[in-house]
């Protein structure tokens, strides 16, 4: 589903409990739980902390290998 198309569901869904204040202050309720959860993502940054962990890494040596088997020997020391 696009955006647009999840926001148009989103809308005719709340239009449906709109009467009911129960299920509104449920809906609340979790739409605010999940307002939370996503404040507290520690797996999103920024597009500025993004660019510059880019940056710092781009400055770090690079390590090559000479085939498959170096890789694994190498991610498995990690």
């Amino acid at each position: 589903m696009t955006s647009m198309e999840l926001n148009a569901e989103m809308l005719r869904n709340m239009s449906i409990i709109a009467e009911d204040e129960n299920l509104l202050k449920r809906a609340v309720k979790y739409l605010r739980k999940l307002a939370a959860e996503k404040e507290n993502d520690s797996a999103e940054m920024s597009s500025k902390e993004f660019f510059a962990r880019v940056e710092e890494a781009r400055k770090q040596p690079g390590v090559m290998f000479n085939n498959v088997a170096e890789l694994d020997q190498y991610i498995r020391s990690l």
